[in-house]
């Protein structure tokens, strides 16, 4: 049996070997076990009803019951469950669908671990803040929703040095681009020092942006290239 400080989750997830992964990145968090998972969202709310947890990690694109149809089911049958979205899916409409329908937060795959991480904190404030509690007072929500807004804004708060203007521009670069390019190529095409540029391309692919594509030289080191990550083939996301 779980402990009361514990909080429950099922994973949604039809890739077997991305459930596990995240399975594994859930339960390295403190306060969170997984209680079951499921491979499609029909079994994904049976498992909601036997185990009644605290927290779902959904993806969108399933066999059977998509994400849409489960959280829908999920409100339906007035289960009260929480829903982290995670899913390849990154079309404004679905995500805007998904927020309307309650999700509590979205992750666009591929995700960083500590973007899950600071999702499922969030998630654990959220919860010990209003469970615990039969009652609230204005002051409760305002410091709640004082907390999601400076969680947010430290998320989206760029590294020293960087701004989002040349972010932008940097991104813009890729969008344009039909191959990949080098911190070099990048550089003079902005107007900035290689430096600097390769500052930008380095921090898109550590957020999952974009990825790095080795050109390989007659003599010396292979050339960095960085192109935006392919997109996921989303039947099977």
């Amino acid at each position: 049996m779980c402990k009361n400080t514990e909080v429950k989750v099922v994973i949604i997830e039809d890739d077997p070997m991305v459930q596990e992964v995240n399975k594994k990145m859930v339960e390295k968090v403190n306060d969170f076990i997984v209680v079951a998972t499921a491979r499609d969202g029909k079994t994904g709310v049976e498992h909601c009803q036997i185990y009644q947890p605290n927290l779902v990690l959904l993806d969108i694109y399933m066999p059977e019951q998509d994400g849409i149809q489960t959280i829908k089911a999920l409100r339906h049958h007035n289960i009260n469950v929480e829903v982290i979205v995670i899913s390849a899916a990154e079309d404004r409409e679905m995500v805007r669908n998904m927020m309307q329908h309650g999700a509590f937060d979205y992750l666009i795959k591929p995700f960083k671990y500590s973007r899950l991480v600071e999702a499922l904190n969030k998630y654990r404030d959220y919860h010990f803040h209003f469970y615990g509690n039969d009652r609230v007072d204005q002051e409760m929500i305002d410091l709640w929703i004082n907390k999601r807004s400076e969680a947010n804004h430290k998320a989206n708060a760029l590294p020293k040095g960087l701004n989002k203007q040349t972010l932008q521009q940097i991104t813009n670069l890729l969008e344009r681009k039909n191959s990949s390019i080098s911190a070099d190529e990048a550089a003079s095409c902005i107007g900035i020092s290689r430096v600097t540029a390769r500052r930008y391309l380095d921090y898109l692919e550590k957020g999952g942006a974009v990825e790095i594509v080795l050109q390989y030289g007659t003599v010396g080191r292979p050339v960095n290239r960085y192109q935006l990550m392919r997109k996921v083939n989303k039947n099977s996301s």
